[in-house]
């Protein structure tokens, strides 16, 4: 039976519809940038609050954890009880959070506030697509859409370092969380005026110990993930992975038995449907592990300052957004299935040059290579993600969206953590044997665990540049381009196992390319 999508003949979408998405995307934008937006004004926030080494950990990291763990709990409430609702819910407290957090005194309240801006940031995501697939009937217009939306999406990672490396050269730190506001504001405003309303009749009501379960699933899991990627492997951080798991059948189990469950299982017996969604999760793996490294990579390897690395990263923000903007044309003219197997390749080649560029320490190559990866991964994203909702039936698209959104999550939180283990281990294996006998205990420890803290005991010593930091960098180097070979050998794999996924799914791929 061929999975086909309906709309293909659909009315086209007029002025309101195509000024609702911009204002859809902007607030997507605002979402994905505070997940990135903070790195630069670490320093200012410890100059000032003064954190502990496990209260900064968690300011770096609440607002992700938050945004997974809530992500299915406000998409699956988007379709019960409205998605426009739950936006402009999540807008007004998404602004508030901002506002606290801009303003926050003591580490405490930052943690506090960066966890209330989670799970307001878990509304705008699966809202905003599902209202995306609401707006707009026509297929070839809805993808378009999504491409749009996707460009949002990844702009916001990709500028988040560079609007907030302007902001913290002129203004306190609280200035990344103040640009929230007025973009929330316009939301609130706009919104009713702009975007339909959509729920479903069926939805019956919310079943709190499914939320609850939800986030002791999700979050355990996340967090043994994000710990192994920052202290490296150590078989205690297992436990709470294997406790989100063991939640996880629970979860599953209590959503099989009843009549309106958090996440409808159903969904993942439409073929293309969880072929998407697995591939898509394989995609943000390496692209989250090898783009971390490369942030790393120019500021630690290069030297380059935060801001002129955000800098040097517009040529690779500037393909992203022009691939998301002319994907369509390519899933139009190749067909939705070959699209994704094409990008994989491309994706592939990206990762392969990146390797060759991190071992030779060139910031030409690394960009180039960036580049490449962006020619692939843009168009495996965003025809996976229109095939995962657009598959879906439409009372379910909220629900949909909020399982695409948090299998990013999970693949990011993946990436990051078993490419940034793999990368750390190369780089011990490097500083083995390297003597720092001119180092105190602390100081050697420090050097040998990672290269920001080489870099970090550099710095405090002064004087001429030490030896062992030039083999610091180049284990770092070593361990980024071994991780980038392990990623190019492994999607290759995936779309040689894609392809015999996608035929045994037998999407129509007729009705694919009108997407």
């Amino acid at each position: 039976m061929h999975e086909k999508i309906a709309g293909e003949s659909a009315p086209l979408a007029g002025r309101r519809e195509w000024i609702g998405l911009c204002v859809l995307s902007i607030a997507c934008l605002i979402y994905s940038m505070d997940l990135s937006v903070l790195f630069l004004a670490m320093p200012a926030i410890v100059a000032d609050l003064d954190p502990s080494a496990s209260e900064l950990l968690w300011i770096n990291d609440i607002y992700g954890f938050m945004v997974a763990g809530f992500l299915v709990t406000m998409g699956t409430l988007g379709d019960r009880i409205g998605r426009r609702r739950v936006l402009l819910i999540g807008a007004f407290a998404f602004g508030v959070a901002s506002a606290l957090a801009a303003f926050s005194s003591t580490a405490q309240q930052l943690i506090i506030s960066r966890a209330l801006l989670g799970i307001a940031g878990a509304t705008i995501a699966p809202s905003t697509l599902s209202l995306v697939v609401n707006l707009f009937q026509n297929e070839a217009e809805r993808n378009r859409a999504i491409g749009i939306w996707g460009t949002a999406f990844a702009l916001g990672g990709l500028v988040g370092p560079l609007i907030g490396g302007a902001l913290l050269q002129y203004f306190h730190w609280g200035s990344v969380f103040l640009i929230n506001i007025p973009v929330m504001v316009a939301l609130l405003i706009a919104a009713p005026f702009l975007l339909p309303e959509y729920r479903s009749n069926e939805g019956g009501k919310l079943d709190l110990l499914s939320v609850l379960l939800s986030l002791g699933t999700v979050l355990p899991v996340i967090y043994g993930f994000k710990h192994m990627a920052a202290y490296g492997f150590e078989p205690g951080q297992l436990l709470p992975i294997l406790a989100g798991v063991l939640v996880g059948v629970l979860f599953i189990r209590r959503q099989s038995s009843l009549a309106h469950p958090l996440i409808d299982l159903r969904l993942f017996r439409i073929p293309a449907f969880t072929a998407s969604l697995l591939v898509n999760l394989a995609g943000v793996f390496f692209v989250f592990g090898v783009f971390l490294f490369q942030n790393l990579f120019l500021q630690l390897v290069l030297g380059l300052s935060p801001l002129e690395a955000a800098l040097w990263s517009i040529p690779s923000a500037l393909v992203f957004t022009v691939m998301s903007f002319q994907a369509y044309r390519f899933t139009n003219r190749f067909g939705a299935v070959r699209t994704v197997l094409i990008g994989l390749v491309v994706n592939a080649v990206g990762t392969a040059a990146m390797a060759a560029a991190a071992y030779g320490e060139s910031l030409v190559g690394v960009l180039g290579a960036s580049m490449i990866i962006g020619v692939g991964f843009v168009p495996v994203i965003l025809t996976t993600t229109g095939l995962i909702v657009g598959t879906a039936p439409p009372e379910r698209a909220g629900s949909a969206s909020a399982i695409s959104e948090t299998s990013a999550e999970f693949g990011g939180a993946l990436g990051i953590a078993l490419l940034g283990s793999l990368g750390t281990v190369v780089y011990r294996m490097r500083m083995d044997g390297i003597d720092l006998s001119s180092l105190n205990e602390t100081q050697a420890s420090a050097v040998s665990a990672t290269l920001a803290g080489a870099v970090e005991i550099a710095k405090a010593l002064g004087g001429t540049t030490p030896v062992w930091l030039d083999t610091a960098r180049t284990g770092f180097a070593l361990g980024f381009a071994v991780c980038c070979v392990v990623a190019s050998v492994t999607l290759l794999i995936l779309a040689a196992v894609a392809r015999k996924v996608y035929q045994s799914a037998h999407i129509d791929e007729r009705s694919a390319a009108a997407h």
